[in-house]
């Protein structure tokens, strides 16, 4: 019978391989999420209701629903209404963008409106516009304080991605599953995949807390 130590051994370059497409749909995922959640936020900062209602009802309706179920329509069900194939890797970064999106849109939603609006009065008297004020004056503010709910994100869409592998996708939890159906080693197995996801979003944790001191508000 084959030793724990080598079963592990032999189980590391397919664990790697399979970290490094998780820390890739995440990267991905992310990079999309952060540009749908700072239109959403900014839209749902608005006074104009036709920019602030649709923002919002994004918001409530991915908020309201299980990633899961997000990822089966993408993946399943868009498909079948549009009559075209979708990869699993696609639908699986779009499932975590439009996800993270409707999350992030919060964080923008929050911090603008942490800022004083004070600020915004005095820089439009001084004759700036909307866009300049929020891009010069509350954007750059608003940033510092949210970078810990940025971090956090990031660490659940972390594991949110473990979810992608129902639809087959080789990331980090897909490719142990891989392991144990071929050796039955399931507790060396999910033992391993717990420590690399540890392992990756204790490194992220780090860099976070050295960010929040950089950027803290003070």
């Amino acid at each position: 019978m084959t030793s724990s130590w080598q079963v592990i051994l032999d189980a590391v370059p397919v664990l790697l391989e399979g970290s490094l497409i998780t820390l890739k749909i995440v990267s991905i995922s992310l990079a999309i999420a952060f540009v749908i959640g700072l239109i959403s936020g900014l839209m749902s900062t608005s006074s104009n209701k036709l920019l602030r209602v649709p923002a919002l009802f994004y918001v409530d309706l991915i908020r309201g629903t299980p990633l899961l179920v997000q990822v089966f329509f993408i993946y399943l069900g868009l498909p079948v209404f549009l009559d075209i194939r979708i990869p699993a890797e696609a639908a699986g970064i779009a499932a975590i963008s439009l996800n993270a999106g409707a999350y992030i849109s919060e964080i923008f939603r929050g911090g603008i409106n942490s800022i004083h609006r004070g600020q915004m009065e005095a820089a439009r008297s001084l004759g700036m516009s909307r866009y300049l004020t929020m891009r010069l004056v509350i954007l750059p503010q608003a940033i510092r304080r949210m970078t810990p709910a940025f971090v956090n994100q990031v660490i659940v869409s972390i594991k949110d991605t473990s979810l992608l592998s129902v639809i087959g996708i080789r990331e980090l939890t897909q490719s142990g599953e891989i392991i144990i159906a071929e050796n039955f080693r399931a507790f060396e197995i999910w033992g391993v995949v717990g420590i690399f996801y540890f392992i990756i979003i204790y490194a992220l944790s780090w860099l976070a807390r050295r960010l929040e001191r950089r950027f803290a508000v003070k």
